[in-house]
């Protein structure tokens, strides 16, 4: 896409988070947007920069790190999400670069991202990733564990353990995934809930979304994927 098609999109991305939050009765600047950046170019992300777009989310540590180090003096303000399964050997990396884990999702990876912060002397703001539907395909702590995992997790992170995040089932109605992700944040005092995306990220405003994930109605389509790393 071109980068007037970018503003264009983010545009009425916007425009329809406005409405939602008209709707649910919720405050300017209660929801953010997490422009989903993964397999697009950084001509794309500057694109997105030069309309405003300050947040972004990313897969791939690999990825990320070739694209956005590089941006981060011309841009102090970006911020960089980690949104994807996060290997326990690149916990070091994304501990380095991003501002926000997303998929926190099991003991070893916390155990990783403990040693990793250490090393680093940084810690970057963390999300549990919880896998509402239990679906052994996707990433993500279940339901029977969320509660235990994220006592844990706070023991030992503090108040850098900062919210949930979870993805739908893809054929399920997404809105009793959403309220659950919410009702799970409140009964922890966790402030962020990262849930909806391009096709239903108004139901998760509804629910109580503050953070949302959107890319094809962004970026559009990929083009080609990166091999795994």
């Amino acid at each position: 896409m071109t980068g007037l098609a970018i503003a264009e999109s983010l545009n009425a991305i916007r425009e329809r988070m406005r409405v939602a939050c008209t709707r649910a009765a919720r405050p300017e600047g209660a929801v953010r947007l997490v422009a989903v950046s993964k397999f697009h170019p950084q001509d794309a992300v500057l694109a997105a920069l030069g309309a405003g777009q300050y947040v972004f989310g990313e897969n791939r540590v690999q990825e990320a790190r070739a694209k956005f180090p590089p941006l981060r003096s011309r841009f102090p303000d970006l911020q960089l999400h980690m949104i994807g399964t996060l290997q326990t050997n690149k916990a070091r990396d994304a501990c380095r670069m991003a501002d926000v884990i997303e998929t926190l999702d099991r003991p070893a990876l916390a155990d990783a991202i403990a040693r990793a912060a250490d090393q680093e002397g940084r810690l970057p703001r963390l999300l549990v990733q919880v896998n509402t539907g239990g679906e052994p395909q996707k990433s993500g702590i279940g339901r029977d564990a969320a509660d235990a995992f994220i006592e844990s997790c706070r023991q030992r992170f503090g108040a850098q353990l900062v919210g949930v995040m979870g993805i739908p089932p893809e054929k399920d109605d997404p809105i009793p995934h959403f309220t659950y992700l919410a009702s799970l944040a409140a009964r922890h005092d966790l402030p962020e809930i990262s849930m909806g995306m391009s096709n239903d990220f108004e139901a998760a405003i509804d629910c109580g979304a503050t953070l949302i994930r959107v890319g094809t109605a962004i970026f559009g389509q990929r083009a080609s994927q990166p091999p795994a790393t």
